[in-house]
């Protein structure tokens, strides 16, 4: 390529440079739109997501669903010191401490004597529904 050329090629890359730079904010705000990510990452039961969830059809489950489940495995037989659907007892002694303290446990996992896991590992659960759930075993524990 001879000196001409090489200097036609450079003007050509100044000016697509500079009409790149030049845009309207009608075509700047075109390209942002066509190259904006499609859509969002939404973990299931992320509970920031309820909105998008509930868009695609998604419903809540019960507590008594999210218990047979998830719960009823440790929760039916007292496993690992788990308080025990229907034994009222049980459930007393852990309802003294406030429905606060017992869904923080149910939701975040509590080591004591037993074991209990964050979620009772239903990772698919979001809080409302361990709630719901808890809620559920407290109900018919009395």
């Amino acid at each position: 390529m001879n000196q001409m050329g090489k200097m036609l090629v450079v003007v050509v890359a100044l000016l697509a440079g500079v009409s790149a730079w030049a845009m309207t904010d009608k075509q700047r705000a075109e390209v942002e739109s066509r190259i904006a990510p499609a859509g969002q990452v939404c973990l299931q039961g992320d509970s920031s997501c309820g909105a998008i969830v509930a868009a695609a059809g998604g419903a809540a489950k019960s507590g008594e669903e999210v218990y047979t489940s998830s719960c009823q495995g440790c929760h039916a037989v007292g496993a690992g010191g788990a308080p025990k659907l229907g034994d009222v007892a049980d459930w007393a002694a852990r309802t003294e401490k406030g429905l606060d303290a017992v869904y923080a446990n149910a939701i975040n996992g509590f080591n004591n004597i037993g074991m209990m896991p964050a979620k009772g590992l239903c990772m698919s659960c979001s809080d409302d529904e361990v709630i719901a759930a808890v809620d559920y075993m407290i109900e018919n524990s009395k």
